[in-house]
């Protein structure tokens, strides 16, 4: 069931078992991903998606098996540079800090000796915040933001790298609906600008309806291709341990927690075409 990859790999783990404290979270996992695809990671909470990404950023404990991104092997010595943004919880909102400054530390690595940005580093930082529609905020404190404007700090961060590979853990969690679709909508434009993105995400619907590819996880794989293909109610109940209605309709796929009258009209939680 596994997706075939074309073009350049910029990601491949083999057979690859990691976690924390000498524990497995993720085991015997197998995954490629080419240059250019938009990859979405979805499971259960504590099933291993936010492990999987500390595995492509190199801050994880692997005990077996291989990491490589864009071609080379990645470990707790060896950091690729890639794009990140974190899950908005984890961030400390009382440290005192702008918004121009966070972005700013994206390029921390790339400006040389001085310990203040170069001019071409101000307008780059200026390009993605207008982009961002976060321009007028530079200036203020990140926690006097919202979440969605927050989340927009932290992905202009990481897109101030100019990475090839772009991370997202969580990265519609906390939002209304609108900035969710505006958040998927930016990333499709960066996905369609040559910007490999992996995020990882409860947000089956939303995923369905951007994303060509998904991969449901459960501390391994278990289903990785097109959702309209592999959101069915049996790989959805291998993934999240409980039953779910999938609707099918108009191409669209949409996918819902199984309710209780549902059982006496159609046997019980099931595929829907309509």
């Amino acid at each position: 069931m596994g997706q075939p990859v074309a073009g350049n790999e910029i990601v491949r783990l083999s057979g690859l078992s990691a976690g924390y404290d000498g524990k497995p979270v993720v085991a015997d996992v197998n995954l490629r991903v080419a240059a250019g695809e938009f990859v979405g990671i979805v499971g259960p909470s504590g099933s291993g998606k936010t492990t999987l990404m500390k595995v492509l950023l190199g801050t994880v404990h692997t005990y077996a098996g291989e990491a490589f991104v864009d071609g080379r092997r990645v470990s707790l010595r060896h950091r690729p540079s890639v794009g990140y943004v974190p899950q908005l919880e984890t961030i400390d909102w009382n440290f005192p800090v702008t918004v121009e400054e966070v972005v700013m530390l994206g390029r921390a690595m790339q400006s040389g000796p001085w310990p203040w940005p170069r001019k071409s580093d101000t307008a780059e930082m200026m390009r993605l915040l207008e982009r961002l529609g976060i321009a007028r905020f530079r200036k203020q404190q990140i926690r006097n933001l919202s979440g969605g404007q927050q989340q927009r700090v932290f992905l202009a961060r990481a897109l101030i790298r100019n990475p090839r590979l772009l991370l997202l853990d969580e990265p519609t969690s906390g939002v209304d609906i609108k900035t969710r679709d505006d958040i998927l909508h930016l990333l499709v434009d960066l996905h369609r600008e040559g910007v490999t993105v992996i995020l990882s995400t409860h947000e089956l619907n939303a995923v369905a309806a951007h994303l060509p590819r998904v991969v449901c996880i459960n501390h391994g794989i278990v289903a990785d291709g097109n959702p309209a293909e592999i959101f069915t109610t049996d790989v959805l109940r291998r993934t999240y341990g409980g039953d779910m209605v999938v609707v099918r309709q108009g191409g669209m796929t949409l996918v819902a927690d199984s309710p209780h009258f549902f059982d006496g009209r159609a046997g019980g939680a099931g595929e829907v075409a309509v």
